[in-house]
């Protein structure tokens, strides 16, 4: 479980199920899921929020071009977050070159 509740589950639509959204419901999480096209009744969602996922998909794409990231080849989180921290220096140095 994390440190502080969160405020906001950003999620794609498989994740769009009337179980998840009532547990998230209870627990006092907003969910930021866009709806599946199937469904009967239309569910609002944050379009704004929405779009920061997909930065954070975005950077963890540019991090997995590290293939002990990708394959998770560490066995301990501390060693596995070493190397996220290499592999982050890595992807900056290149952002600060290019510029």
């Amino acid at each position: 479980m994390p440190e502080q509740k969160p405020k906001a589950l950003l999620a794609d639509k498989a994740y769009d199920s009337d179980a998840i959204r009532t547990d998230l419901k209870r627990r006092g999480i907003r969910a930021v899921i866009p709806p599946k096209s199937n469904r009967k009744v239309a569910i609002r969602y944050d379009k704004r929020l929405y779009k920061e996922r997909n930065r954070i998909e975005r950077v963890f794409g540019h991090l997995k071009i590290n293939r002990a990231v990708a394959t998770r080849y560490d066995q301990l989180a501390e060693t596995f977050l070493g190397m996220l921290f290499l592999a982050s220096a890595r992807y900056w140095f290149k952002f600060v070159h290019a510029a």
